[in-house]
């Protein structure tokens, strides 16, 4: 049995259910799987340029246990892709500003609309609701943002997963980490990429399967599952109108969240809200030293699971591996009080 429509393409054992979720006026593309009544939720949220498909060999194994939903952000997949609108640009009807705020507040109304009931559980039941927040690289700093927001609503979630949390090296405010002569070019850089008549062939050039496939060559360092499906997933959301505005919003995120200033406020909640890492141990981009340092840093963070030779993408390149981490850490109910490391 195939997914339901040719949106997204992946074989599957579960049935699933695709559909579309009008936020703030956007058409916002949903696949849900697993039962529709069960306490457990999880939200699957992908990272940069990918999309629901990328969840493609784990969203069945998770509906066994849980109520999954996958989530296209604003501007990716099979979402609307509204014009972006950069700091300093003025108003224009239509137009967003892309940035973790935007797409953590989408995450957060999804699950307080789609996944919390309406009516507070009563003290007869055993197990209330509880929402799971898991993202991979700029969708891991997307479930931060989320867990910021429902945690200031009063709707915290039960933990949030990172996988290969996106560590934005290229933020102004790590520019001091920068080589000289990348913080010499840095302003010109940053005008050149607001630019639509540069940015336009830079993402024709990029959006190309085969420049995909040799991207996912360097993600992937196992080779593992880099198949025609997983560019053509990677691919066909580049093809539609406003794809090359949402790249623009994201590629102009130079000053935006770091994941450690939102570890630190739900390490600051009273009790800190748990979170977990899941990290490749050869991702080339996100270093594992790094989610050591974090994992070192933070007492909301439980627990931290290094895969050795995976990349940047543990979830799809090894979910052999990694499915059986999620149905364990989402399985564990986890409460919220002082983690110890």
């Amino acid at each position: 049995m195939n997914w339901p429509s040719s949106r997204i393409c992946s074989p599957i054992r579960k049935p699933l259910s695709e559909l579309d979720w009008i936020w703030q006026g956007h058409r916002i593309h949903l696949v849900e799987a697993g039962d529709p009544l069960g306490a457990t939720r999880v939200v699957l949220i992908h990272g940069f340029g990918a999309s629901v498909g990328h969840w493609r060999h784990n969203l069945p194994a998770l509906a066994e246990r849980a109520r999954v939903v996958a989530v296209d952000l604003l501007g990716f997949g099979a979402s609307d892709k509204p014009v972006s609108r950069l700091a300093g640009e003025p108003e224009q009807a239509g137009a967003v500003h892309y940035c973790f705020e935007l797409w953590g507040q989408l995450v957060a109304d999804l699950v307080c609309e789609k996944l919390l009931p309406a009516e507070q559980p009563s003290p007869a039941q055993v197990h209330p609701a509880q929402v799971h927040l898991v993202g991979n690289s700029i969708g891991a700093m997307v479930a931060l943002t989320a867990a910021r927001r429902l945690l200031a609503a009063g709707q915290a979630p039960a933990q949030v997963v990172l996988i290969d949390c996106a560590q934005r090296t290229l933020d102004d405010k790590r520019a001091a980490q920068l080589p000289g002569w990348e913080r010499a070019s840095r302003p010109l850089v940053k005008q050149l990429v607001r630019q639509r008549w540069l940015i336009a062939p830079l993402f024709r050039l990029l959006a190309r399967p085969a420049f995909i496939r040799r991207v996912l060559a360097v993600a992937y360092p196992s080779g593992a599952h880099v198949d025609d499906e997983l560019v053509t997933l990677l691919h066909r959301p580049s093809t539609d109108p406003g794809a090359t505005e949402s790249f623009r919003g994201f590629v102009n995120l130079f000053n935006d969240y770091l994941a450690p200033q939102l570890l630190a406020e739900l390490d600051g909640a009273n009790p800190p809200l748990p979170v977990r890492l899941l990290w490749g141990g050869a991702d080339p981009w996100e270093d594992p030293a790094e989610a050591r340092r974090w994992a070192a840093s933070f007492a909301c963070i439980q627990e931290l699971r290094v895969l050795p030779g995976l990349g940047h993408c543990p979830h799809d390149e090894a979910p052999e591996l990694v499915n059986p981490i999620l149905l364990e850490w989402i399985a564990d109910r986890p409460q919220r009080t002082w983690a110890t490391r």
